[in-house]
């Protein structure tokens, strides 16, 4: 896909923070991500209708009315960030800014900002739907572009995750990023993740991720 356009890595600039919200793609090696858009709802809805993964994500099935309520609700809160992730792999022609791409979606990432106490912590969720996309990096790659974002956007630098204790895949997969846990839930048998953000884990974390494209 050969494509012109700037390229950059991901700049802090506080005041653009939450006015880059809905309005930037990121691209990877393997993924891109972009804002959750009224087109991708269908898709995400029928992928929500299948109970591995409302179990996985903890999540309660909606109608397609519902969903788009929340796709909607998503985009207008200040406290969420939320991206469709796109597997390069399978983006038909040239990718686009501001198009859905909906024949690449295969999952979402979010960052929640809810810790009344503490502004600069964030939880973090991932989901690959799409089981012809698992197994090859893209949830790593799409944490790590999410957490240098909210670093550098939202001065993010304290990340939750919640797991439910038999994805072992994704607990696997956050605790080699340097999460470790912190509680475990014998009601929800959710476990508890925590990443604090030092000098030497943000340096290290960028330097792997290297550059991230910015589509705006």
């Amino acid at each position: 896909m050969a494509m012109a356009m700037e390229c950059r890595p991901i700049d802090s600039d506080d005041g653009e923070s939450r006015l880059s919200k809905g309005r930037v793609s990121l691209e990877g090696q393997k993924v891109i991500l972009v804002p959750y858009m009224e087109a991708h709802v269908p898709k995400y809805h029928a992928w929500m209708q299948e109970p591995a993964l409302l179990e996985a994500t903890g999540s309660e099935p909606l109608t397609l009315d519902q969903e788009y309520q929340m796709q909607l609700s998503w985009s207008q809160d200040p406290n969420k960030e939320t991206f469709i992730v796109l597997d390069k792999d399978l983006v038909v022609g040239d990718f686009t800014h501001g198009e859905p791409h909906v024949e690449a979606m295969v999952g979402d990432v979010n960052i929640f900002m809810n810790d009344l106490d503490n502004p600069h912590t964030a939880e973090i969720e991932i989901m690959i739907a799409e089981p012809k996309s698992r197994g090859k990096g893209l949830g790593k790659e799409t944490v790590m572009m999410m957490m240098a974002f909210a670093i550098e956007k939202l001065g993010i630098n304290i990340f939750r995750a919640k797991i439910g204790e038999s994805n072992e895949a994704s607990l696997n997969m956050f605790q080699k990023l340097g999460f470790v846990q912190t509680s475990f839930s014998n009601i929800f048998k959710e476990v508890t993740l925590e990443f604090k953000l030092t000098q030497p884990k943000q340096e290290e974390m960028l330097a792997l991720m290297g550059f991230v494209i910015k589509h705006t």
